[in-house]
């Protein structure tokens, strides 16, 4: 990122509590003056809350920002845009879930994420440039369907590889990738 104009980092993560050894976390303390979204205490699944405490930790910040989102962050991220207008120098969006399509058992099922307002996912350009990064082999979301998503959002595809989720479940703690991307943005 350039000295002169440094943007702050939002972490918007996905629909999980707080987990130390994810690379957003780590990344998270690596960048000076980074945010995140807090995870909800109540509402967790609902998308108005996670876009209104998307806008509540925007709404603090003057300056610049560039948004890292993982899983249901990117979600929220999209859907956030359709709802207000601030200015987003770019976006990381990592690893997004296929909400289109029914998610693995544990997770939650089309019907719970339409009533909670996910449903239908945005396919209109960002605006702001962006970044789709996602795995090949990722349990929520076939990658030609991610695909489709980073065409329809206007975003720069990059394919990871064989990453899983790019969660610790899947082996990613750190991610040194994520900063060299969120730098290319910022």
């Amino acid at each position: 990122m350039s000295p002169t104009a440094s943007p702050t980092v939002v972490m918007v993560p996905g629909l999980r509590d707080h987990v130390p050894d994810h690379w957003q976390t780590i990344l998270a303390g690596r960048i000076a003056d980074a945010r995140t979204v807090p995870p909800l205490t109540s509402g967790r699944l609902s998308c108005g809350a996670q876009v209104t405490a998307l806008n509540d930790v925007l709404s603090d910040i003057s300056g610049p920002v560039v948004v890292v989102a993982h899983s249901a962050g990117v979600m929220t991220v999209a859907h956030w845009t359709r709802r207000h207008r601030r200015r987003i120098e770019g976006a990381l969006l990592a690893a997004p879930p296929d909400f289109g399509t029914p998610l693995p058992e544990g997770y939650p099922t089309q019907e719970a994420l339409r009533e909670n307002g996910w449903l239908p996912v945005p396919r209109v350009p960002l605006p702001f440039p962006s970044i789709v990064a996602a795995g090949t082999d990722d349990p929520l979301a076939d990658f030609d369907r991610v695909a489709d998503l980073a065409r329809a959002w206007g975003s720069r595809l990059v394919n990871l590889g064989q990453v899983g989720h790019l969660n610790p479940a899947s082996g990613y703690g750190e991610w040194p990738r994520a900063e060299e991307l969120v730098r290319e943005l910022g």
